[in-house]
Parts: structure tokens; C-alpha cells; sequence
């Protein structure tokens, strides 16, 4: 797994024109890069626009040189909260943690083992467990037997399921804070029909595993807003608008058996160019 380099930093500059008297020639040009907080893995593939932080606190001096250099910056997906960045797009990451954790006490009837999986050291990721844990710290008949690092490593995973699943064959649900499991279709292989799969994010294949029966719950996030909405965000702000708070929620999509066709319906549409 490629991770990011704390030299590497994502913005928005203005190139100038050609100058003169004529309007089209002087007008500047706005060019934008982006950065995911890792370069393999498929989910990032939606996003053309700013910066993931796989860890916010060590790119934080990073970002603050680039704003201090007049660079605009703004975050997605993962944030640099105590950094300068002007804003963040992005899910409530813990709130999101929170529907994951309910999403398994109900497919459990509030009952049963489950398993976990993260990826330590990204900040995003944390939160998300928080909010798991918050929920499921809740239920007396629940009980978290392990949680697993994946190491943003989707081959990884494929090992520790399989591993988590010989070890605890009568596990309930796994519960996967980032997409790593619906990333490839054999991740899932060694999961019984007995014990419930409850993931982050929605790209292809997640829905068809959703279909097949051997994910029960996807929370998808607004992957094609991570481009679009930072665009947005840059351009507004390279024009003197600054965004009315500097945390923009894009809230999450919930899907499951009853609302997948509907969902890759609009995926398809979002698709399209």
C-alpha cells in the first residue's frame, strides 16, 4: 500500500495570464490538484480535487506552509482539523460510526459477538470506531472480541477474515469502518451465511456482494462530491467567497436489500458525463 509522503500537499493556485488590455488573455487561470490519502485503493478513484490526510496532525505543518504561501487548501474525506485548511467536505465520521453500530445491534437483535476492522492512524478511521464503540458499549449482550488493523491493505484483509473467522466461527457480524472487505470479491469468501457483514463504502463490486447476500449493510459516502464540491469549494474561494462554516457534511447513504437497484440506478446516472 502507497501512502503519502508528508512533503505532498494538495491546492488550488492562480496562474497568470497573458496580460494587456485584452480580458480573455489577463484572466487567470485556476489549476487544481488532488491527493488521497492513499494511492490503491479503488474508493479515491472518484475524487479529483484537494486533500485526503491519512494522518491530519502530520500534515498539518504541511498545509499550514502551503496557506501561508497564499495556496488555498481545503480537505476531503479526511481532515487536518487543527491545521489552516479553509474547509473539510466530508462525512460526520463519527455520527457515521454511530449508523454502523445500530445497523449491527438491529441485524443481531442486540446480541452476539462481532469482530472489527480499522486501519490505525488515520483519523477518519478513528472516529468511526469511536462511534461503533459508542453504540455497542451500549448493549450488555454484545461483546467486541477483537479488532483488527487492516493497514489500508485490502489483500490484508482477505487474510484476517478468514483468520477472524476460523477463530471465532460463532462470531455474528463483522464490522468493517472502511470498504476494504467490498473492495474485491473474495475478500468475503470465508464468511459464513450465519454471520452478517455490516461495511463502509458502495463502490463496484460492494453492491453486487450486497445483492449476493454476503454484505447486509453499505454506508456509501459522496464520492463523486469529493471532486465536484472541492472544485466548488477552491473556486469560490480563489474568487474572495468564502464557504458560510468550515465543515461541509455530506452525510452518508444508507444501503441495503430494500434500496440497492435504486441506489446503483442513481450511481449509473452519476456516471454518466
Amino acid at each position: 500500500m502507497r501512502r503519502l509522503g508528508p512533503a505532498v500537499v494538495i491546492a488550488a493556485f492562480a496562474i497568470a495570464g497573458c496580460g494587456g488590455a485584452d480580458t480573455a488573455k489577463s484572466r487567470a487561470t485556476l489549476r487544481f490538484a488532488v491527493i488521497p490519502k492513499s494511492l490503491d485503493l479503488p474508493v479515491f478513484n472518484y475524487a479529483k480535487v484537494a486533500i485526503s490526510s491519512l494522518n491530519g496532525d502530520f500534515l498539518t505543518d504541511t498545509i499550514n506552509r502551503a496557506i501561508d504561501a497564499g495556496i488555498p487548501v481545503v480537505t476531503w474525506d479526511a481532515d487536518a482539523p487543527k491545521s489552516k485548511r479553509i474547509a473539510f467536505y466530508g462525512v460526520d465520521d463519527r455520527a457515521a460510526g454511530r449508523i454502523l453500530g445500530e445497523q449491527t445491534v438491529s441485524l443481531l437483535g442486540g446480541k452476539g459477538k462481532v469482530a472489527i476492522i480499522t486501519s490505525v492512524g488515520a483519523t477518519n478511521l478513528l472516529r468511526r470506531l469511536e462511534g461503533v464503540r459508542e453504540v455497542l458499549d451500549r448493549q450488555k449482550d454484545i461483546q467486541v472480541v477483537e479488532v483488527y488493523d487492516i493497514k489500508e491493505d485490502t489483500v490484508r484483509c482477505a487474510e484476517i477474515i478468514a483468520s477472524g473467522t476460523n477463530r471465532y466461527p460463532d462470531l455474528g457480524a463483522w464490522i468493517s469502518v472502511g470498504g476494504w472487505p467490498v473492495f474485491t470479491r473474495n475478500a468475503l469468501a470465508a464468511v459464513p451465511a450465519t454471520t452478517k457483514v455490516i461495511s463502509f463504502d458502495t463502490i463496484p463490486p460492494a453492491p453486487d456482494l450486497l445483492k449476493a447476500g454476503k454484505v447486509q449493510v453499505l454506508l456509501g459516502q459522496k464520492y463523486f462530491g469529493w471532486g465536484s464540491e472541492s472544485v466548488r469549494l477552491l473556486s469560490e474561494i480563489k474568487a474572495g467567497r468564502m464557504p458560510a462554516s468550515p465543515i461541509i457534511d455530506s452525510g452518508v447513504d444508507v444501503v441495503t436489500a430494500a434500496n440497492v437497484d435504486d441506489y446503483v440506478a442513481k450511481w449509473k446516472a452519476l456516471e454518466k458525463p
